[in-house]
C-alpha cells in the first residue's frame, strides 16, 4: 500500500469525512482528495498534523498495515520531540504517572550531583 491508500483506510476506520481531515490539517476538500488520491504529496507539517487527528505516529501512517496488531513502541528509539508526542497520547492517569516517574529520577539526580558536589569540596 502506498501513503494515499493508508492515509484514506485510516480516515475511512475512524469514520471520519475528508472535509474534516482538510479541515484539521489546514487545506480545502479538493487539495485534500487529491492527497488521498495520490496527485498531491503531503507535507511534513500536515502529516504531522494528520497523526495527531488520527492519533498515530507518522511512521504508523507511513507503514500502516490494518492486519498487523500494532508492535511494541520502544521509546529510547525516538527523538526527544517523538517521544513528548507518545507520552502525550497517553490517558491523563498514565500521563500523571510518566511525569510523577520523571519528576522523582530529576530529583534524585539533584540531589546525587548537589551531594558529589559537596563531598569532593571537603
Amino acid at each position: 500500500m502506498d501513503l494515499a491508500n493508508n492515509i484514506k483506510t485510516i480516515r475511512e476506520k475512524q469514520n471520519l469525512m475528508q472535509k474534516e481531515v482538510a479541515l484539521h490539517i489546514g487545506v480545502d476538500k479538493s487539495t485534500y482528495s487529491k492527497i488521498e488520491k495520490g496527485l498531491r504529496e503531503l507535507t511534513v507539517s500536515e502529516l504531522s498534523k494528520m497523526a495527531k487527528l488520527f492519533n498515530l505516529t507518522t511512521d504508523q501512517i507511513i507503514n500502516y498495515n490494518e492486519n498487523i496488531i500494532p508492535k511494541e513502541i520502544v521509546i529510547e528509539d525516538k527523538s526527544t520531540l517523538e517521544q513528548m508526542e507518545l507520552i502525550q497520547q497517553l490517558d491523563e492517569e498514565d500521563k500523571s504517572t510518566v511525569f510523577k516517574i520523571i519528576d522523582k529520577m530529576l530529583t534524585t539526580k539533584k540531589f546525587k550531583d548537589f551531594f558529589n558536589k559537596n563531598v569532593a569540596a571537603l
